[in-house]
């Protein structure tokens, strides 16, 4: 057990480190006194939202974690899996605050920094991004080292009461999938309610803005303008913290779930936690390596990437160490697994960043077609999205196929673990990929509060500059954690797959059995049916904003002229309110589903589900996430002076293109890996009710 020793003080240095940013962070100036009011408002918005949030999701776990505890009395499930359920989704509902908390008190003080250098806005910004990854990834080690501890302490006492039959290793990780569901179930809140206010607030404001009255983004007289900053804390900070928490626990336990089917023993299933550990060091030794003299977009881009290529350096040669030390040097293949899950990250961060950014040809040609009206931008968004999935799909299949093939060596099961190990593999480097995520947010927070305080127009130039970027980076985290998503999905479906052979169920997976057909399809629907609430829940949402904009500019005297203030607060509390309501329905669908489908269909009907859901689903959430980056960049495009600059007709169609890729690419996309691993996970805990009381056995 002395790993867990090396995974516990790992997680305390990623933990303690973001102490000493923060610390950092919060001895900068803020700037003026205008500047400070202004990140007030972000801040006690976004607070309120996550309060109102908590509130709601709160009655939800509450009613799960006796539903669970309930089948734990019953002898379904160890007892421990309704406790290991609501701290996972604790955990993943501490990240998002923390991370909201940190970006909200870091926006002003990038835009003042901004005003010295692009550097010096970059490394504030990235700070505040980087105390979001390392929260993630340390409080992640943390609780699972913990939780792994203890229980095996537990059932090491002959505690093991319900489930003679079961080896303690088998118990112990099957009830930590479970804490991975609960991280998944409020990621999923989070992502899909952040989402709708963000986006709603978002696409309001450009639409009567930008496009009716004319006047500049986060222009101080709009009234949606301090919605639409709040919305990028709760949808693309506090949401994409819990969304990636989520993943990367989800990752972590289920390769532990793979190793006692591939017979490795305590060691196999310490060794995901152990390059867990390992990417959480290196992720902040990757941290230094993120500057840059110079300002230009170019190095901005080098700067990051210096950032998330040292750390995947030093996890590849040190993961070698580890994985001989525990399994010995005959398991070089699960090493050669890590690289590929290394290198299938880093390679989906580069396909993402050429259809994203403005470096590249794909968003300038779809930026040039603005010229012929925002039909030509909607069509050549779409399509650039849908050519834009070839590559990751290819990509993450050659992943599969020779992690399964290196770790394996004609071992079946020994294969399958060698694909989970390369899905945490992925995320070993999540630490320094969330950071250059998260820091997007910062500065995109930074240019509203230049422009509404009235700073030099330098000042919002770079901010610009460093937002663009964020723009990039966060299409790359988007494509990073969908391409783990598919990974892990399809491990928790062999895990699946195994504890319903385990609790003597009967699973018949034959192309040819009709009830693995009819999941098939229901899968395959699932991921549109879901797509089609949430995109839905924001035009909704972004209707009642454009109504209180236009209604605003209508009934308040010298708004437009600047000589009044605009009522922020209401287009606030619209937002929250309509989210709330709204973020409901998918988030029950994906919970409901596979346990609804199994109880009529039997076990195979949920195989197929799953195995169709995630096929449709990856697809699907590549395609949404990169039409929505290449139509929000195509924008930031035209508006750096390029194709007649803001106010031009490019402009406004360019807007348009941009107002529908904001709910693909940060409500309904992002939302569908969640939406794949949650149902995987729902699935492998209810299997017992689905055994039992299937309609069709």
């Amino acid at each position: 057990m002395g790993y867990l020793v090396f995974v516990l003080i790992s997680a305390l240095i990623a933990l303690g480190f973001c102490v000493i940013l923060t610390r950092w962070i919060f001895k900068q100036p803020q700037g003026t006194a205008k500047m400070k009011e202004i990140s007030g408002y972000i801040k006690e918005g976004a607070k309120d939202y996550l309060k109102q949030q908590y509130r709601v999701v709160g009655v939800f776990f509450i009613i799960v974690f006796f539903i669970l505890f309930l089948m734990g009395i019953r002898g379904f499930l160890s007892i421990f899996v309704s406790f290991a359920f609501i701290s996972g989704g604790i955990c993943s509902a501490l990240c998002g605050w923390i991370g909201m908390y940190i970006a909200t008190s870091s926006n002003s003080r990038t835009a003042h920094a901004a005003k010295k250098s692009l550097n010096s806005g970059l490394k504030i910004a990235f700070s505040a991004g980087t105390i979001m990854g390392l929260v993630v990834v340390g409080l992640a080690l943390f609780y699972l080292s913990g939780w792994f501890w203890f229980l095996k302490w537990w059932y090491a006492r002959g505690s093991c009461s319900g489930c003679s039959n079961i080896d303690s290793l088998t118990t112990i990780t099957s009830t930590m999938l479970c804490f991975g569901m609960g991280a998944s179930c409020y990621a999923l809140f989070a992502r899909v309610g952040g989402g709708i206010y963000t986006k709603a607030a978002d696409v309001g404001a450009d639409l009567v803005g930008k496009i009716e009255a004319g006047i500049p983004e986060d222009d101080p007289r709009n009234p949606a303008v301090i919605a639409d900053q709040v919305g990028d804390n709760v949808g693309d900070v506090a949401g994409m913290g819990a969304d990636l928490y989520e993943s990367y626990v989800d990752s972590l336990v289920a390769a532990m779930a793979l190793a006692v089917t591939a017979g490795l023993g305590l060691n196999g299933v310490l060794l995901p936690l152990v390059l867990g550990a390992l990417g959480a060091i290196a992720s902040v030794v990757g941290y230094f390596f993120v500057k840059t003299k110079k300002e230009s977009q170019k190095d901005l881009i080098f700067a990051l990437r210096k950032g998330v290529f040292s750390t995947a350096f030093l996890v590849s040669i040190f993961s070698l160490f580890f994985i001989f030390s525990l399994l010995g040097k005959g398991f070089i293949g699960v090493w050669l697994a890590v690289i590929c899950g290394l290198g299938g990250g880093i390679l989906l961060g580069l396909f993402t960043e050429y259809f994203t950014s403005t470096s590249f040809s794909p968003v300038q040609k779809l930026a040039k077609s603005s010229s012929f009206g925002p039909a030509t931008v909607v069509i050549g968004g779409i399509s650039l999205g849908m050519a834009s999935t070839i590559w990751p799909i290819l990509l993450v299949c050659l992943v599969i196929f020779l992690s399964f093939y290196f770790a394996g060596s004609g071992n079946y099961s020994l294969g399958l673990y060698g694909i989970g190990i390369a899905s945490v593999g992925l995320l070993s480097t999540l630490g320094t990929t969330l950071a250059s995520d998260a820091y997007g947010p910062v500065a995109d927070n930074a240019g509203g509060i230049a422009e509404m305080s009235g700073l030099d127009k330098e000042v919002r130039v770079k901010t610009d500059q460093l937002d663009s970027l964020g723009n990039t980076t966060a299409a790359t985290g988007k494509g990073f954690a969908i391409g783990s998503a598919a990974l892990t999905t399809l491990v928790l479906i062999v895990a699946y797959k195994e504890n319903v052979l385990l609790l003597g169920g009967r699973i018949e997976l034959s192309l040819l059995n009709v009830r693995l057909l009819i999941g098939l399809l229901i899968g395959g629907m699932l991921p549109f049916a879901f797509c089609s609430l949430t995109l839905n829940a924001v035009a909704e949402a972004a209707g009642f904003i454009v109504e209180e904009v236009r209604r605003q500019f209508r009934q308040i005297k010298g708004l437009l002229e600047g000589t009044a203030k605009a009522d922020y607060s209401t287009c606030v509390k619209i937002t929250t309110q309509t989210a709330q309501k709204k973020m409901i329905a998918p988030a029950l669908l994906a919970l409901i589903a596979p346990i609804l489908v199994g109880l009529i269909f039997g076990a195979e009907a949920v195989a197929g589900l799953l195995v169709g859901s995630l096929i449709s689903g990856f697809v699907l959430a590549v395609m949404m996430a990169n039409s929505g980056g290449a139509w929000d960049n195509a924008k930031k495009f035209i508006e750096a002076g390029n194709l007649g600059g803001k106010g031009s007709l490019a402009h406004k169609a360019a807007v348009v293109g941009d107002t529908i890729g904001d709910p693909f690419k940060d409500t309904a996309g992002p939302s569908l890996n969640i939406l794949l691993k949650l149902m995987a996970m729902v699935a492998i805990t209810f299997t017992p009710l689905i055994i039992n009381y299937s309609l069709f056995k």
